[in-house]
């Protein structure tokens, strides 16, 4: 594969040859025994220039995956067996992502120095395996049960509108009052129902606007235009409460809380990367998160 790989970079068999410190021949040797292995042939061969055939386009990726894996097998055994390092895939919510976990991520790589970060910022619940995510940030009260899952903190969340919109609305006294305002809502999350707690009882109240959105930030930047009263997480809205562009509204009345979670697909075979992951995620994000102090 390695031969494979380096014949269609330096572009013919004998610069491959030379940069190999192998024997031309030799070079001829192991593409022959890669392509009757694969069982396809991997290039069309001319006098002039090399090409990949169909079958070579296809294998050239994996062959560079596979190289990949093998000089990452190389280091593992050239550093102490408890050093983690290698790169985690890390699928997270838009506004989760940027109010939070983007902070989270720079500190733990400075403390971890050897591991890469790919953050996936989606919108979506994510195959793991199909799309080889290794963590999920995800916040919900209903799990995949094939999942495993590591509960990290809770999210609530709070009705707040501008300053800018009050001044042209007279503020909600009570849920019901929230039928007379333009509600910013999210498409999957209370589109047209929003859900409290109010002295101990459920309660459901529907509401209705003209802007909605499939993430949180959206709708977060709309609210501090002064659109309308939206429902958002304390992650997200608390240091704009704090500093005043934001106004809480109801204190009363608690939307329903739903807890945060780290998802994996499997315990088998973990990284210690991972494993490093998880505890640093569990102590940064306790159950009293930091930014609910004061709301």
């Amino acid at each position: 594969m390695r031969v494979f790989v380096t014949v269609i970079d330096l572009g013919s068999q004998s610069a491959a040859a030379d940069h190999l410190e192998l024997s031309r021949p030799v070079v001829s040797r192991y593409l022959s025994e890669l392509e009757n292995w694969v069982g396809a042939r991997l290039m069309h061969r001319t006098t002039r220039k090399l090409s990949l055939t169909t079958a070579g386009s296809e294998i050239l990726p994996r062959c560079r995956q596979m190289l990949d894996l093998s000089t990452d097998m190389q280091a593992t055994v050239s550093v102490p067996d408890d050093t983690p390092r290698g790169l985690l895939r890390i699928s997270v919510s838009t506004s989760f992502g940027q109010a939070q976990l983007a902070d989270a991520m720079a500190a733990f790589v400075k403390r971890y120095p050897t591991v890469s970060i790919d953050l996936q910022m989606l919108d979506r619940t994510v195959n793991l395996v199909d799309e080889r995510i290794d963590l999920a940030i995800r916040t919900s009260n209903d799990l995949d049960p094939n999942l495993i899952a590591r509960r990290l903190t809770v999210c609530r969340s709070v009705i707040c509108a501008a300053p800018a919109y009050l001044r042209e609305h007279p503020a909600p006294r009570r849920i019901e009052d929230l039928s007379l305002h333009n509600c910013l809502t999210h498409s999957y999350f209370g589109k047209n129902l929003w859900h409290f707690e109010l002295d101990g009882e459920q309660v459901a109240m529907p509401v209705q606007g003209n802007i909605s959105a499939n993430e949180a930030s959206t709708l977060l930047r709309a609210t501090l235009a002064g659109a309308g009263v939206a429902m958002l997480p304390t992650y997200q809205a608390g240091v704009y409460i704090h500093s005043g562009e934001l106004v809480r509204l109801l204190p009363r009345a608690e939307p329903r809380q739903m807890n945060v979670y780290a998802v994996y697909a499997s315990r088998k075979h973990m990284p210690s990367a991972l494993r490093c992951l998880l505890d640093f995620l569990v102590v940064r994000f306790p159950e009293k998160p930091a930014w609910d102090i004061g709301l």
